[in-house]
């Protein structure tokens, strides 16, 4: 697992994980519909260098709803996104990035840790392949499981455009 590495590409809507040059896992993703961006408020996806800096949700069931990173109780469903249409769903899983770069996106108004910039589960009708987050990188939840149990605390993750 050492040789693990995230690779987040804005542009193809794609994350991949790559262990010694060989792409070992690939998904679509959907990332901020306000294209990329560091500053805080921008509701844009940070680029450069990051690390996964906390892992949230082991063990939980598929469509366990966050807020503020703890689990709320809920499960999510169609009838709770009709009774909460505004509500930005964070489900299953969540990876906490954290930049490495200073004044690109670490530190003062660019801390994507600050941010609370995350990979994370989301219904799973929504579209892949598409910015539509507030900044974040969505991910449907059958892959964003797979994805949590693949990575350990730590590893790199490199988003760009």
């Amino acid at each position: 697992m050492q040789n693990r590495r995230v690779f987040i590409d804005i542009t193809q809507q794609r994350l991949d994980v790559v262990e010694n040059n060989v792409v070992i896992f690939t998904a679509l993703i959907s990332t901020a519909k306000n294209g990329a961006g560091e500053q805080q408020g921008s509701e844009c996806t940070p680029r450069g260098k990051h690390i996964i800096r906390a892992k949230i949700g082991a063990g939980c069931a598929e469509n366990t709803v966050f807020v503020g990173r703890r689990v709320t109780g809920e499960t999510f469903s169609e009838s709770l996104r009709e009774e909460q249409p505004k509500r930005d769903w964070i489900l299953t899983r969540i990876l906490w990035l954290s930049g490495c770069e200073k004044g690109v996106n670490r530190l003062g108004n660019v801390d994507t840790m600050r941010r609370y910039i995350y990979i994370h589960g989301c219904p799973d009708n929504s579209p892949m392949g598409k910015p539509e987050s507030h900044g974040c990188i969505r991910m449907l939840n059958r892959e964003v499981i797979e994805l949590f149990d693949l990575l350990p605390v730590g590893v790199s993750v490199n988003i760009k455009e």
